[in-house]
């Protein structure tokens, strides 16, 4: 099976971290970004949506014009981000109790007060991507998903450290494909968009 995972484009409410204690809509930018992406692309049989706005909403509204059956997994959120949801970098980096060097230094253990634990993470992630293969194994999926979340899920296919997550960008409406065999994962492209 084949699984492309997209993440979404531009929020409203500009650079901040966003886990899933902060869910903003989509800028007009980001639809735009969203829609670019996919354009003239129609390979999947099914698209799967995180629960949060800027990603369900684009899920829903291309599930309906493709005609294609569509679902969210709650379990595709973020990764909750703690005390640091809804602040910017330069808020952070100015605030010295955020321990902002901290986490960039050793993002495992220097975790935000209140965030979600990177190993938890990556197995709730993987635990998705796992039903999915299960549940349908010869189709073709769109995932939309966020930065994390396309993190993770590398992080479990190729057994990437959840330190080593933070070495991986994936920018807005950019896709990440991997293709599920049985027991042999591969990641096939990484972000880039009009790739399929």
């Amino acid at each position: 099976m084949l699984i492309d995972f997209l993440r979404h484009g531009e929020p409203e409410g500009g650079r901040r971290y966003r886990g899933h204690g902060c869910d903003d809509p989509l800028t007009e930018k980001g639809w735009m970004q969203m829609r670019q992406a996919v354009a003239g692309q129609k390979p999947w049989s099914r698209i799967v949506s995180s629960p949060l706005i800027r990603c369900k909403a684009f899920a829903e509204s291309f599930a309906q014009q493709e005609g294609l059956p569509w679902e969210v997994r709650e379990d595709l959120k973020e990764v909750g981000f703690g005390c640091w949801e809804g602040r910017d970098r330069a808020e952070l980096m100015a605030d010295p109790e955020a321990g902002f060097d901290a986490f960039y230094a050793d993002p495992v253990n220097c975790r935000p007060q209140g965030a979600e634990d990177l190993a938890d993470f990556v197995v709730r992630v993987g635990a998705v991507m796992d039903d999915l293969q299960e549940e349908y194994q010869d189709e073709h999926l769109l995932v939309v998903a966020h930065a994390g979340v396309i993190r993770a899920a590398i992080a479990h296919v190729i057994g990437l450290s959840a330190k080593g997550m933070y070495q991986v960008k994936v920018g807005n409406a950019e896709f990440t494909r991997f293709e599920l065999l049985k027991n042999k994962p591969n990641l096939l492209i990484f972000h880039g968009l009009k790739v399929l």
